[in-house]
């Protein structure tokens, strides 16, 4: 579920992907083949089968070289078409934690009517790859699958394990989901140093050019609380002042105008003080005030004028839904609202609720979390170990691009796996158009040549990573 920050459009003059034709190679042609079998394999929840896809993907390993006892392509039985895959390229030193490759193989639904191409097909059109999923997220399936078969096709001995974890689940908060069953039921099998997810992409500008390479070290908690307030009712011709109504527009009205305190975290500080450097002028001006000191009201009123920049510094919680009331003709007997959080990593739910709770002001409107609880974890440290190999590669294949750590405000699998105690990062590696291709939206596309420029840049990342 990548959703990306707004506000990296800047000054920086950078290389152009052009959308023009190009030659694949023979080693790209034979990943097109793997990735359009993923794509057109339909993994939606409704009409899909992620157990399909995985057992897809697993065959072509096999094909390649490895053993069944490598092989997992795992399925809870109470959910017989969302099942993954685990895959395993051993490393030569057994005292190394392993490497997790993690990407998710189910998509969101998608509409034929609505599109103007058939969406689960693969096309090929005007330098674009066009299908439900060609970017989110099963680009990174097909590069991690491809990566592990090329690595054995090159007899390469990592130093340490690499273990593909593809899981079904990401896109509904409410289906199974296989990251949550791999850590109940088989943490063995993706214990790894550090792991490597979808979230951080590279930003292009409405020309082309690429502006930033996006390296995701954290994300906010999704949450969602209940504010409820019940009520005996009675006959409209006769109003009362404890209206349910009343009472919970008062109560929200209360959340509205709050704003939680700014703070700041390795990897938003890191963020801020780079977008100050690009920007300049006054936005620069306000960011490295807040950033000396984040209780300015002034400088936070200032960098808060970009939305994306807002849900960064801050925990934010918002009014999404309302339902009340029984009868044109009778007092509300009962009025609910749903309010959804975007926490920052490691916040305690708790905290949030006795905020909202202190907010609602009132002993009428009962505030309860509504499961399920999210995990809460501090961001993944920014340390040498990522970033070192990450920039040597990125100036082969983008060079003279920035590279920018973010913390993404939506969600993704990663947040399940930090709170489990595997640091994870947003490596992708595939630039996209400032609309993000239109994931989750109609037509949703992915250059083919940020693509096939994504896939060898993952490549060679997991092969220094695997060595260092």
């Amino acid at each position: 579920m990548r959703i990306l920050l707004a506000g990296l459009l800047a000054a920086f003059a950078a290389t152009s992907t052009s959308a023009a034709e190009i030659k694949p190679r023979a080693d790209q042609l034979a990943f097109r083949d793997l990735y359009k079998e993923l794509v057109e394999t339909n993994t939606t929840l409704s009409a899909g089968s992620c157990t399909l896809a995985a057992e897809r993907m697993a065959k072509r390993l096999k094909a390649a070289g490895y053993p069944d006892a490598d092989l997992n392509v795992f399925v809870d039985p109470a959910h017989p078409k969302e099942g993954g895959l685990l895959a395993t390229l051993h490393g030569a030193d057994p005292n190394e934690k392993a490497i997790l490759l993690l990407a998710h193989i189910d998509v969101v639904e998608a509409n034929r009517d609505d599109w103007v191409r058939d969406p689960f097909k693969l096309i090929e059109e005007d330098g674009y790859f066009y299908a439900r999923g060609s970017s989110d997220d099963k680009s990174m399936a097909a590069i991690w699958t491809d990566s592990l078969i090329r690595y054995k096709q090159e007899k390469f001995q990592p130093k340490r394990t690499l273990r593909m974890a593809l899981t079904c689940g990401e896109e509904t908060s409410t289906a199974f989901n296989g990251v949550d069953y791999l850590i109940a039921n088989k943490r063995p099998l993706i214990d790894a140093a550090f792991a490597i997810n979808e979230g951080g992409s590279g930003m292009l500008d409405d020309k082309g050019n690429r502006v930033v390479l996006e390296v995701q070290m954290g994300e906010k908690v999704y949450q969602d609380f209940q504010f409820e307030v019940t009520s005996p009712g009675g006959h409209s011709s006769q109003p009362v002042k404890d209206n349910a109504i009343y009472q919970l527009s008062a109560a929200l009205g209360r959340v509205g105008a709050y704003q939680f305190p700014v703070t700041f975290n390795d990897t938003t500080r890191a963020y801020f003080k780079q977008q100050a450097a690009i920007r300049g002028g006054e936005t620069a001006k306000a960011i490295t005030a807040l950033l000396a000191n984040p209780k300015d009201e002034a400088a936070a009123r200032e960098v808060a004028k970009d939305k994306a920049w807002n849900s960064m510094m801050r925990t934010t919680c918002v009014a999404t839904m309302v339902n009340a009331g029984h009868a044109v003709n009778a007092l509300p007997q009962r009025a609910r609202a749903n309010v959804n959080c975007r926490i920052l990593p490691g916040t305690p739910v708790d905290d949030i609720l006795r905020q909202l709770t202190t907010l609602a002001d009132d002993p009428a409107v009962a505030v309860t979390v509504i499961p399920p609880l999210s995990p809460t974890s501090p961001p993944p440290p920014l340390t040498a170990t990522i970033m070192k190999p990450l920039e040597k590669v990125a100036a082969e294949i983008y060079p003279g691009t920035p590279i920018l750590p973010t913390m993404i405000t939506g969600a993704t699998d990663g947040a399940k796996l930090n709170a489990a105690g595997i640091p994870t990062y947003g490596i992708e590696g595939i630039f996209v158009d400032p609309d993000l291709g239109n994931i989750h939206g109609l037509n949703e596309r992915v250059g083919v040549k940020a693509l096939y420029d994504g896939r060898d840049f993952l490549f060679k990342l997991v092969k220094l990573y695997a060595t260092q």
